[in-house]
């Protein structure tokens, strides 16, 4: 039996590029969609850890606030969730901004996770993640009125023994460990101006799943949220459902930036 010839060869080559060429788009589909999966895994473990502390401490959230760092939800929440760091990283973004070494990388993205945090008040050095907490749902003291300056405690949800519990974020794909979305919120001209004011719905506003982000809700359910639904749900007590960025208020196809324009509206 004789061998190959070069133009068979090529012709065996051509075909497998071809071949690769449709399955390559095909994996890479199945591979995200895996990821989703598991992103909102996470989500339902982490309506387990928030449910069990609210158990815990008389149907209320923790404090969000105080001295130093270690009311926040990842050291308020680590004997539940037992100090795994992958539990708090979507995975499509396991890779911190901030390296072991403590240097930044250039630019922050949607897949970047936020941290690694050191410094007094963080029980953990090198913490980090690329889940945030809707900081509406906190409790914070009765001494603070606002936190970070701006936000007004009085809209606090506070527990999850609430109205309505299935439209208001618990806890989400974020650039930030905390967010504080308000309906006046613009949309980032790009995905990834993050960090553009104390505007925070462009802290989740990031396209991780194909047009949308994994959510759980105070309701202790989880699902994909779509990028333009954010603006729909009901962050705090006094939060308006029908603002300036959503459909029952109005705005129009040319209002959003042109990346998202593809997206579903709501």
């Amino acid at each position: 039996m004789s061998g190959f010839t070069l133009i068979e060869l090529l012709v065996v080559i051509a075909i497998i590029a071809l071949l690769m060429s449709i399955l390559m788009p095909a994996l890479q589909r199945v591979k995200n969609q895996a990821k989703t999966v598991s992103c909102l895994a996470n989500m339902k473990q982490w309506n387990l850890f928030f449910s069990m502390y609210a158990e815990d401490h008389d149907s209320k959230f923790q404090a969000g606030v105080g001295n130093g760092h270690t009311h926040h939800w990842m050291n308020a929440l680590r004997p539940y969730y037992k100090n795994d760091p992958l539990i708090r990283c979507c995975p499509t973004a396991l890779k911190p901004i901030i390296d072991e070494s403590r240097q930044q990388a250039p630019v922050f993205n949607v897949y970047s996770a936020w941290g690694r945090f050191w410094g007094e008040g963080y029980d953990e050095a090198g913490e980090y993640g690329s889940y945030g907490i809707n900081g509406w749902v906190e409790n914070p003291p009765p001494s603070y009125t606002t936190v970070y300056e701006d936000f007004e405690t009085v809209n606090n949800w506070r527990t999850p023994n609430v109205k309505g519990a299935g439209y208001v974020p618990l806890f989400m794909d974020a650039l930030r460990f905390n967010v504080f979305p308000r309906h006046t919120d613009s949309p980032p001209e790009f995905q990834d101006m993050a960090w553009a004011g104390m505007q925070h719905m462009r802290r989740i506003c990031i396209d991780r799943h194909d047009g949308f982000i994994s959510m759980a809700f105070l309701d202790w359910s989880a699902r994909k949220c779509g990028i333009k639904e954010m603006w729909a749900l009901k962050w705090h007590r006094a939060y308006p459902q029908s603002g300036p960025w959503t459909m029952a208020g109005g705005v129009q196809a040319t209002d959003w930036p042109g990346w998202m324009k593809k997206f579903k509206d709501y």
